[in-house]
């Protein structure tokens, strides 16, 4: 009869230390993300962040007319205002972009040369005044532009955007795309703005 077997008892293989590293690194990383995580959830409702806007807060049709060979001229004046009404952060403004058409017809081109800030729960008005080289009308604009002056309300349509950012503290910097896209009404007989809603701000 063969002698019974004896079971040895073998310890398990020690954890490398860099396997231990690297575990408490991990451990630490995941803890500061959690933790970034809460400040930067407080820090917004505390801040509680706006996103900048622009809207057109005045404008006036100084000259509207078109002769007999269907030649358009305009003169126009548009303020464009730029908000931040942030309470704790300033607001950067780049690329500011808009383009003026009437029916269909690009005409003019708002822009600024360089960025620009924005204070505090503040404002900055633009105030651009365009004159419009002779625009050739096509039979059917012509039209158009003879209904528009019969019911005394001309129109034209604004289109394009600007970037926006605020940087605050732990927040950090945040970007934004403030569009517009909207149409500007006007009495062609003395140039009054007829004030309709046209903004980025979401409605």
């Amino acid at each position: 009869m063969a002698p019974p077997q004896r079971l040895l008892y073998r310890p398990p293989p020690r954890t490398h230390f860099l396997w231990w590293c690297a575990a408490i690194l991990c451990s630490l990383l995941s803890i500061a993300v959690i933790i970034a995580g809460i400040v930067i959830f407080v820090g917004y409702l505390v801040i509680h962040p706006r996103v900048p806007v622009i809207s057109v807060v005045d404008a006036h049709l100084f000259h509207f007319n078109y002769d007999g060979a269907g030649v358009l001229v305009t003169q126009i004046n548009i303020v464009v205002r730029s908000q931040n009404d942030n309470m704790k952060a300033h607001a950067g403004f780049s690329n500011f972009n808009l383009e003026l058409f009437f029916d269909g017809i690009r005409i003019a081109v708002l822009s600024t040369a360089a960025p620009y800030e924005v204070k505090k729960n503040s404002s900055v008005d633009f105030n651009y005044d365009y004159t419009s080289d002779p625009i050739p009308l096509s039979p059917e604009q012509m039209e158009d532009v003879d209904a528009f002056l019969k019911e005394d309300e001309v129109r034209f349509d604004l289109k394009g955007g600007v970037r926006a950012r605020w940087r605050v503290g732990v927040l950090g910097s945040v970007g934004f795309l403030c569009s517009l896209n909207c149409q500007l009404h006007f009495h062609p007989a003395n140039g009054t703005y007829i004030s309709r809603r046209c903004s980025s701000r979401a409605k």
